[in-house]
């Protein structure tokens, strides 16, 4: 596979990483939303999606990973609202300190 680009929107309350996937209309996609709490800026990974043809290639983990590093830069904790995102954290305990 390619190198994957990573496409990131933040609309403030609201934002995705999103890569698109050769051989597939649909792009892979990572989205989150804004978690009111008085302890800083938190969001909720609220939903990932790989198209079913890019299944299998780590494309979805990937998209986590440029959240994790995100949350690292911009310091920001992470809600893993979706059951793929609350998986990584569980395999990666190096994430432990950005989990909300």
């Amino acid at each position: 596979m390619a190198e994957l680009e990573i496409i990131v929107t933040d609309e403030g309350d609201h934002g995705a990483y999103r890569a698109n996937v050769e051989g597939s209309d649909r792009q892979a996609e990572l989205t989150w939303r804004s978690v009111a709490r008085g302890d800083g800026d938190v969001r909720n990974a609220n939903h990932t999606f790989t198209p079913p043809e890019a299944r299998g290639k780590g494309i979805a983990l990937k998209l986590v990973e440029s959240m994790i590093a995100d949350a690292r830069e911009q310091e920001f904790k992470i809600v893993p609202g979706c059951p793929y995102v609350a998986a990584q954290f569980d395999k990666h305990p190096d994430w432990a300190d950005l989990r909300a």
